[in-house]
């Protein structure tokens, strides 16, 4: 019998043990597994995508636990891992952040009772109501005795089932993260595609999912702009089932993979292009009139409506920016058995997985 060593060093080692990253959004459920390839880098061990029922999760939460866990089981198995550990993230929205300063001196215990006074202002809930969490960022800018501290809190029944769903499908969460942070943690991979690594650009990361578009603008490390508008691909997919008497499920074969009627294209498809096209201009619009910026340099479409054939062109046309799909595996090793061009296509959709995989490479 041959004995696999490499799990064995993972026991004892928790910085080697095996992590999925587990994207739990409107309409899907995305996994990612990364491994180690040497010297820290990861390559793309794993991935599957697997289809959530209609109104499973609806706005973040999870309408049935059950249906969540099933669709995660099912998901799991399609990966084919033996790994259960797995990193979760909750909705941006659901998860109320702020950054305190800190004296550096304090020790951990003392810090987290600091933390806990300084919750109560910002938290509109009874403390025994929340999950709450923080992480030192590092020194304070223009104050070297004090350290900045980023604290995270979110009700407990959203952490809960999020928590009990991956139990009943069997898996193991060891990670709660935020969506937000853990695609911020892909997009630092994604901007590598663009011209000087995007240093010194203005880059807008447009994320359009199932119900809601959400544009954060960044330059370097800074956010200088965040916005969600109602526009997603769930548009598509009720313009699809009123066209052809579809069903939901039917509907999103069709965008994904199916062969579609003559008229598809011209009548359905490319209208929604061109609205998604207009609201980025749009959100661009409002960045500009908004903050003392006239200019974008960069834009970088994510999210699962981003895999619609001719988007990046489109949207290229209309806004003037040079415009690119999110593609944070671009710089990694592939294991053989993924197909390269089949997780090309589908890395747009997969940044929060990719962000909470990268989490088993965190000191």
């Amino acid at each position: 019998m041959q004995i696999d060593v490499s799990a064995l060093k993972s026991i004892f080692n928790p910085k080697l043990r095996p992590l999925i990253g587990v994207d739990i959004s409107s309409t899907a459920v995305k996994m990612v597994e990364l491994v180690d390839a040497g010297k820290g880098q990861p390559r793309v061990e794993r991935y599957a995508i697997e289809l959530l029922p209609k109104d499973a999760v609806v706005d973040g939460n999870l309408t049935s636990v059950e249906a969540v866990a099933d669709t995660l089981q099912r998901c799991w198995k399609r990966l084919g891992t033996t790994t259960r550990y797995v990193a979760m993230a909750l909705p941006t929205a659901a998860v109320i952040t702020k950054k305190i300063t800190l004296p550096a001196s304090l020790r951990e215990q003392e810090m987290e009772i600091q933390v806990e006074s300084e919750a109560n202002q910002y938290i509109p809930f009874a403390l025994e109501e929340v999950n709450l969490d923080f992480q030192v960022i590092g020194p304070a800018p223009g104050s070297p005795d004090d350290v900045e501290v980023m604290l995270a809190a979110s009700r407990k029944e959203k952490v809960e089932d999020r928590v009990a769903a991956a139990e009943v499908a069997e898996l193991r969460p060891v990670v709660m993260d935020v969506e937000a942070f853990a695609a911020q943690a892909a997009y630092e991979l994604v901007t590598k595609q663009l011209p000087s690594d995007g240093v010194g650009q203005i880059i807008a990361l447009v994320d359009v999912g199932a119900s809601a578009m959400k544009v954060t603008i960044m330059k370097d490390d800074q956010q200088l702009y965040v916005r969600e508008q109602a526009f997603g691909g769930s548009q598509l997919t009720a313009e699809i089932m009123r066209a052809y008497g579809m069903g939901p499920d039917e509907a999103e074969n069709l965008k994904r993979s199916g062969t579609p009627p003559d008229n598809y294209e011209a009548e359905i498809l490319h209208p929604f292009i061109e609205n998604m096209a207009q609201e980025v201009a749009r959100a661009l619009q409002f960045f500009f009139t908004s903050t003392p910026n006239n200019e974008v340099h960069h834009i970088i479409l994510a999210g699962g409506s981003a895999l619609v054939p001719g988007v990046a062109e489109l949207v290229g046309q209309r806004t003037n920016v040079n415009t690119i799909l999110a593609d944070p595996f671009a710089g990694m090793a592939i294991s053989p058995r993924i197909r390269a061009k089949q997780l090309a296509a589908d890395a747009p959709s997969l940044m929060v997985a990719c962000g909470l995989a990268l989490r088993k490479f965190d000191q």
